[in-house]
């Protein structure tokens, strides 16, 4: 968990000043309820951050895993509190590091993971049964979450300690980001598998982050970016329960993750809105009463998309200011982007200044001491109701094409995400949306901003790490145990056991998506216009 706040609990808290400061505050009748209290507008604890801060979990992946290790080790010296791997693009989508699909793109724009090997190399000497990590990984997560609990077993460490969470939301893919290797509903089987593996083998572990981050990256508005994560919620709460799963035992497993852009006030009110809005669906729609199973916990992070080339170093504003919404928000865990994200992957230097705006948040300000501090506002109240009412009436159109599954496989999430895409364009475009320093107050000297490059070295030595694991291991075990998992990927076996088994024979992350890809096929998206 995060450094505390400096108050224990039950302390009264006071400004610099000494006057004192209450938990939270109610001062109009039709105020939603406090914080605590279903349905959790105000926030999913009464204390919010006194007693802990929010787990400040900055997002690193580059190069190999040697060099993703170093970069763990230095931010959690400077503070961090949890891990956040982000993966190159072929380990997120199935393909080995000396497949010729891959060449060029090893390590680029997160870490390159191959195997076990690799996995043990990134959590060399991190505590893995203490610090909770963060992997953002979708189409192959049920691969990378067997990785890191087999390295955590071969260092001694019981897969029942092990906490964190796993992106695991396809959906979204098909309708922003990309990164998909199956088709929907094969990818489906295997979110609902993990779910049911977690379950039994990793009881710690938030089996999925319903993301409504990329969808907001790709052009969306606060309301599409409510209702389509929710809608997606609702498919992978469905897809569960059909596959024989209680509500009560997957549902506080449940987390989502979303955007900070820089409207500042519709954010806090977006965070309200959304929380409202999945208590209502889990208690209305699922029948849920555990309150774990109602409270919408959510890690965010803020908007890459609003970051700028030009004038990098105005980002570190647009970053305190959205990390800030985020806090008011009431966000669970939150990642500050660094200054430099607009021009190359973080360097050091940025990716520290990015956890101190959250220390100084933290630490300096005051704001944590006091539950929805903008509870009350007429402006956020208001925000907040209307927030709720376009998610309400856009969720009713995805429910009327069959649910997300459906609506995405149509092309509905992507159409809309597209035309907000196109508005917003036009405006920055036409001067009447202002981008400082892009297209406007542009006169400026610009600062020499290191850049950090991943050099052609780096692929050759991945290509040969792969060739010396595939000539050192047993090529009859993992031929068998790849069989046994095609086998299952024809029938109704949960999936993870068998892929476990492979994984620990030494196979490949690009063997066992290989295996998958042939059985279930690789999907291909309508071309809209």
């Amino acid at each position: 968990m995060s450094d505390q706040p400096g108050a224990e609990p039950g302390i009264p808290e006071e400004t610099e000043s000494g006057l004192p400061i209450e938990p939270f505050y109610v001062d109009q009748p039709d105020e939603p309820p406090p914080p605590g209290e279903f349905p959790y507008t105000r926030g999913i604890r009464a204390d919010g951050y006194r007693s802990r801060l929010w787990t400040m979990r900055q997002y690193a992946g580059f190069g190999s895993a040697e060099q993703t290790n170093e970069r763990f080790h230095y931010l959690l010296r400077a503070g961090q509190s949890g891990l956040s791997v982000a993966f190159d693009l072929p380990t997120q989508m199935g393909y080995d590091s000396d497949d010729p699909v891959a060449h060029g793109e090893v390590g680029k724009v997160g870490v390159a993971i191959d195997s076990i090997e690799d996995m043990e190399l990134l959590m060399r000497g991190i505590p893995q049964d203490r610090v909770t990590t963060s992997m953002t990984i979708n189409a192959p997560a049920s691969v990378l979450l067997l990785l890191y609990e087999l390295a955590a077993e071969h260092k001694g460490i019981a897969a029942s300690t092990l906490g964190g969470t796993i992106q695991n939301d396809i959906l979204k893919e098909y309708a922003a980001r990309g990164t998909y290797i199956y088709p929907p509903r094969q990818s489906m089987r295997l979110v609902t598998d993990t779910f049911a593996y977690c379950a039994e083998h990793l009881p710690r572990w938030n089996t999925i982050s319903i993301s409504g981050y990329h969808i907001r990256e790709a052009g969306a508005t606060a309301p599409q970016e409510i209702a389509f994560t929710l809608s997606n919620g609702i498919a992978y709460v469905q897809a569960a329960i059909d596959a024989g799963l209680d509500v009560e035992d997957f549902g506080p497993r449940l987390s989502f993750f979303f955007n900070v852009s820089n409207d500042f006030f519709e954010e806090v009110a977006k965070f309200r809105a959304a929380r409202a809005l999945w208590a209502e669906v889990m208690r209305e729609r699922f029948g849920a009463t555990g309150e774990r199973s109602l409270q919408l916990r959510f890690h965010a992070q803020t908007s890459g998309a609003t970051l700028t080339a030009q004038q990098p170093l105005n980002n570190v504003v647009r970053v305190s200011l959205q990390a800030l919404a985020a806090v008011f928000g009431g966000a669970q865990s939150l990642h500050t982007n660094s200054y430099d994200e607009a021009l190359a992957l973080p360097s050091e230097q940025s990716a520290e200044i990015a956890l101190r705006t959250q220390q100084v948040i933290g630490h300096e300000t005051g704001v944590a001491k006091v539950t929805d501090p903008l509870g009350g506002s007429h402006l956020v109240e208001s925000l907040t109701h209307d927030l709720m009412d376009e998610s309400r009436a856009l969720m009713a159109r995805v429910e009327e094409q069959g649910g997300a599954v459906a609506a995405i496989e149509a092309g509905f999430y992507q159409e809309q995400i597209q035309e907000s895409a196109y508005r917003h364009q036009r405006l920055v475009e036409s001067g009447d949306r202002v981008i400082v320093g892009v297209n406007r107050f542009t006169e400026t000297s610009q600062p020499t901003v290191p850049i950090l490059t991943i050099g052609a070295a780096l692929e050759a030595a991945q290509v040969e790490r792969l060739a010396k694991l595939r000539a050192a291991r047993s090529a009859g075990d993992v031929e068998r145990a790849l069989d046994a998992l095609r086998a299952g990927a024809q029938g109704t076996a949960n999936l993870l056991p068998l892929m476990r088994t492979a994984l620990e024979a030494r196979a490949t992350v690009g063997e066992v998506c290989g295996v998958l890809r042939k059985v279930f096929g690789a999907y291909r998206p309508p071309v809209t216009v």
